[in-house]
Parts: C-alpha cells; sequence; structure tokens
C-alpha cells in the first residue's frame, strides 16, 4: 500500500519544486560570480555576513533539516561545516560566534562552491522520494534563500562602501535625469474591520498568520514613497539637527553615530551623492530615499506633519496590488530603487517602514523543532517593514509579508510612507 504521506506528492509537484530549487540556487552563485576569495570572505559588520557564509549557510539548511533529517543514511559532506554555519538554531548546538564570521578564510569560496554542488545533487536525487513534510521543508529552504539573497547583495553594498575605493560590483550607464514626481497624493480609507494575515494558499512565513480581524480608525496612506529630493529638503531644514521631530532613542542615536543624513549619502561641491552597486554617483532626487532607519523614517514623517503607517493599515492599501509587480529583483545585476513610473507602487523599489512592533498575531504558535526558531524567537524589539525591495527576488513578496529589523537598521533597502489620520 503507497506511503499515504508521500503520495500527497505528485510527480508535477516534484517537478516544479525541482526547479524552483534549482533556479534559486542558480541566483546565489550568479549573484557572487563577481567576487574574488576575499570579497566573499569579508565581514563589514556584525549586522553583516560574509558572501562565502551566505552561500554555505542557506546549504547546511538543506543539507540539515531536508538531507540529514529526512534521506536514510546521509553523511554530511563536512562534519565541521555545521559549526560554521549554522546561524541562531539553538536547537543544533554550538556555532561559530555572529560577529567573527569574517574569520573564517576557510573553507574557501571554491570549496564552499563545491559544497553546494554536493547537496544540490543529493537533494534532486532525494526529491521523488520525499515526504510530503520534507518537500515543504525544500520550499521553506527556497524562501530562505531568497531572503538570503537579499542579505548577500545588502551586505556586499556594506562591505564595498567600507574600501576607500568605492568599488562597482555591477557598473551601469549614467543615469537619464527623470522629472520629480507631483505632491504627495492620499489614499483614503474609512476604516472599519478588516481581515490580515495570510489566506493559507500558497507559501507563507509562520509569522504571517493565523489570518485574524483587525479594527482600522479612518485614515490616509501616501500614494507613493519619500523621495530623495524630499529627504534633501528635510536635511536642508535641520532635520537631523531638531530634537523636537525624533523620539528620544532616535535622538540619542542620531547624537552619538553622529548621523546626519541616509546611510551612504555623503554632500560634496556639486550636492548630495550616494554609494550603490554601480559605484558613487549623485543621488536621484525623483528615486525613492533608501537606507534610512525606523528612527529616520518617524522623524522624517513628524516633520512633514504625518505619521508611518500601521501594519494593518498597510496591508488594506496593498492587498488589492499586484505583489510580483515593481521593481524587484530578476536576475543578478544593478539593483537601486527608481523613480516611480505611476501607481502607489507598494511592492518594490524600497521595504517600507510601519509604525507596528514585531509581535506574534492571535493564535500563534511556533512550529516544533529547530525551524520553529525561525521567526517566532524574535518578536521582540523590531519593527515591522512591508513590501520588498529593489533586491527583493520577484516572487517572494506578498501583501502579508512581514520583514522586520531593529529600528536603527538601515544598511538594507529601507524607504518610507506616509500616513495620516482623517
Amino acid at each position: 500500500m503507497p506511503d499515504p504521506v508521500r503520495s500527497t506528492v505528485s510527480p508535477s509537484q516534484q517537478s516544479e519544486l525541482a526547479d524552483r530549487f534549482a533556479k534559486v540556487r542558480a541566483l546565489s552563485l550568479d549573484l557572487a560570480a563577481p567576487l574574488s576569495d576575499a570579497d566573499a570572505t569579508v565581514q563589514s559588520m556584525a549586522d553583516a555576513s560574509p558572501t562565502k557564509w551566505h552561500l554555505a549557510h542557506t546549504t547546511w539548511f538543506f543539507e540539515t533539516f531536508v538531507l540529514r533529517d529526512h534521506v536514510a543514511g546521509y553523511a554530511l559532506h563536512d562534519d565541521r561545516f555545521p559549526f560554521l554555519f549554522n546561524s541562531y538554531y539553538e536547537a543544533e548546538g554550538r556555532r561559530h560566534a555572529r560577529d567573527r564570521r569574517g574569520m573564517v578564510t576557510r573553507p574557501s569560496l571554491d570549496e564552499v562552491r563545491a559544497y553546494r554542488a554536493h547537496v544540490d545533487a543529493a537533494v534532486l536525487a532525494a526529491l521523488p522520494d520525499l515526504s510530503a513534510d520534507a518537500h515543504a521543508l525544500v520550499a521553506l529552504g527556497c524562501h530562505h534563500e531568497e531572503q538570503h539573497q537579499e542579505l548577500l547583495v545588502t551586505d556586499i553594498l556594506h562591505m564595498f562602501s567600507e574600501n576607500p575605493l568605492e568599488p562597482a560590483m555591477w557598473p551601469a550607464a549614467r543615469k537619464v535625469p527623470v522629472e520629480m514626481p507631483g505632491a504627495i497624493g492620499w489614499i483614503a480609507n474609512d476604516g472599519g474591520i478588516v481581515e490580515v494575515g495570510h489566506r493559507g494558499d500558497g507559501f507563507a512565513f509562520d509569522c504571517e498568520g493565523p489570518r485574524h480581524q483587525a479594527l482600522l480608525a479612518p485614515h490616509a496612506i501616501a500614494d507613493r514613497t519619500v523621495t530623495n529630493g524630499e529627504w534633501a529638503a528635510f536635511i536642508a531644514d535641520g532635520g537631523y539637527t531638531e530634537a523636537r521631530y525624533w523620539l528620544a532613542d532616535g535622538w540619542a542615536w542620531v547624537k552619538a553615530e553622529g548621523i546626519v543624513a541616509p546611510l551612504y549619502w555623503e554632500e560634496g561641491e556639486s550636492g548630495w551623492t550616494r554609494f550603490g552597486l554601480d559605484g558613487r554617483r549623485a543621488i536621484d532626487p525623483a528615486a525613492p530615499v533608501t537606507h534610512v532607519s525606523f528612527f529616520e523614517a518617524d522623524a522624517y514623517a513628524a516633520w512633514a506633519g504625518a505619521r508611518l503607517p500601521t501594519e494593518f493599515e498597510w496591508e488594506a492599501a496593498a492587498a488589492s496590488h499586484d505583489a510580483g509587480g515593481g521593481n524587484q529583483m530578476d536576475v543578478a545585476g544593478p539593483v537601486e530603487p527608481r523613480p516611480s513610473t505611476g501607481g502607489p507602487g507598494f511592492f518594490g523599489d524600497v521595504w517600507e517602514w510601519t509604525g507596528s512592533a514585531y509581535r506574534p498575531y492571535p493564535g500563534f504558535v511556533a512550529a516544533a523543532g529547530a525551524v520553529g526558531e525561525y521567526n517566532g524567537k524574535f518578536m521582540t524589539s523590531q519593527f515591522i517593514l512591508r513590501g520588498g525591495s529593489c533586491a527583493t527576488p520577484r516572487g517572494h513578496a506578498r501583501a502579508s509579508y512581514r520583514n522586520f529589523f531593529y529600528p536603527h537598521q538601515r544598511w538594507q533597502f529601507t524607504g518610507v510612507r506616509l500616513a495620516k489620520d482623517i
């Protein structure tokens, strides 16, 4: 009699998952292709990880939770790697300190690529015989790797920004000036009870559910994100020097860190420039501002006479829009926010800070085992971002997707959409 668990995975589903697995794994290698072994080893700050570590950690995820746990007789590629490439899974035992990942000069980048090839071949060979539960872990691993692809890109950007030469990872053509957008418009919502959270069809991370009701007060949300030009006006008007705009923790951060502009901005004789994956260039006034912290986003909103949206206000506004649209990452190549081409653009360009703390939804229960550590234990002291960015692999985001970072962090492609009460 056939195994009832295995029989739920059809050949077409196996083929679809195998294709997705292969494409996700290939994109990571493509993103790292321009780097030397030295580029891939450096760790520029504790929040970032070396490219080599990202490539190996995502491989460790598949080897550990799929091959080791679901393939009888599987032998680890290298029994030293779990210590090196476990990230934060307490259930998986001791691990190398996060802020010391840049000291792992060996294995080499080529050896990490060989590790990936070994695990890829083993996963694809095992896929036809894996249970439905194991297939779900392969799918989770693909989404997990897409998260690391965005981190990989932003960590490379930060690493190159620390190099006095400010090298471009992907040289790009000179930008063509774009006309500044008009004044921000407002999308009104009369408020009331709305359904929020993942609907249950297709993949979602555990923190996106359970779906539940939320009460919205009457409000309006901006029809686009804040631009570089508007942010430059905030700076010129003393935005970083006036304590009245800032939360107490934010003002302490500004003073302690000497913050005067978004990350990667510099002011020269010709005005503001920014460093990106295509090198240092003049800021594009019409493009969305990015690399700002929650503290900065909240201060800008106060200066503008507005506020940040709640995550549920954002989700209600974005739910009817195409999550696969906008400026998101399709292939390895230059990524940066682009000027608006019309429409509210809820997905792509920049992650949008909300005023909502990252906390569990009513009825949330973490999964059993090590994978239960994926999101739940981080539901403290962080704020929610919504929408996806230019470095988010297309197809990864959705209206219910909850990204989260600490309020001072800004090395991701983070931006601002305003809201107000009505």
